[in-house]
């Protein structure tokens, strides 16, 4: 049972990724390995992160006794998510082609990367050798909606980098973009407020994930008929 449980979970996370890649229309385009380099620059960027925030914002030990949550230095610490932005940046521009492919393969390998370093090995050790548990469910239910999430950052910060972008639709590129670290703090807030359970703040998460990824998905599709791509 334990290990039905298991293989469900995994099938749960990873056949999404599998099939955006596959049916996507991007394997077309030979670009496993720039899947490979974006999940590299991900590691990458998640390191440098890690640097900076141990630097500038090493956890107190008072805050760590009396369990105050600090808005401020959450809000600081978020802002390091930048860095990410950064990272796809990269990543888009080492992928030749139309621009939903430099798009989807940057989101992919980025999202691929984050699934194996965050979810492998709480699913090997949890999923695995526990009774079923619903947890297990809900975060393989997440990495899809980070891949929702990934690529509809990927498109905004490709529909930034486009010179030929209608006027009237850089400031929400631009505020949308400003907005994606603080995303989760944000959806947090909402689910604290609310007083809502882990379920229904995946629904947000899930909300808002769509919302940003029909937003970008419009402004693309009129630059591409614009330009004919």
């Amino acid at each position: 049972m334990t290990l039905y449980h298991f293989g469900n979970c995994i099938a749960l996370v990873y056949a999404p990724y599998h099939m955006a890649y596959k049916f996507s229309g991007v394997s077309e385009y030979a670009t496993f390995s720039k899947c490979v380099y974006a999940g590299g620059l991900y590691i990458f960027t998640q390191l440098c992160k890690m640097l900076l925030l141990a630097t500038f914002f090493p956890d107190s030990d008072s805050s760590q006794v009396t369990g105050e949550y600090d808005v401020f230095l959450e809000i600081l610490k978020a802002t390091v998510d930048l860095a990410d932005l950064l990272g796809l940046y990269f990543a888009i521009n080492s992928v030749p082609g139309k621009g939903h492919a430099k798009i989807l393969t940057a989101a992919i390998g980025w999202a691929s990367a984050e699934v194996l370093v965050t979810r492998s090995v709480p699913l090997w050790v949890g999923a695995r050798g526990s009774e079923f548990d619903w947890r297990y469910v809900r975060s393989a239910a997440e990495s899809n909606v980070a891949l929702l999430q990934h690529a509809a950052t990927a498109a905004l910060v490709w529909l930034w980098t486009r010179s030929d972008l209608p006027r009237k639709h850089s400031p929400v590129v631009i505020a949308l973009l400003a907005l994606s670290p603080y995303r989760s703090l944000l959806e947090d807030a909402v689910g604290s407020l609310l007083s809502l359970s882990a379920w229904a703040v995946l629904g947000v998460r899930a909300l808002d994930a769509t919302a940003v990824g029909l937003t970008a998905l419009g402004m693309y599709a009129v630059l591409a008929q614009q330009i004919g791509m």
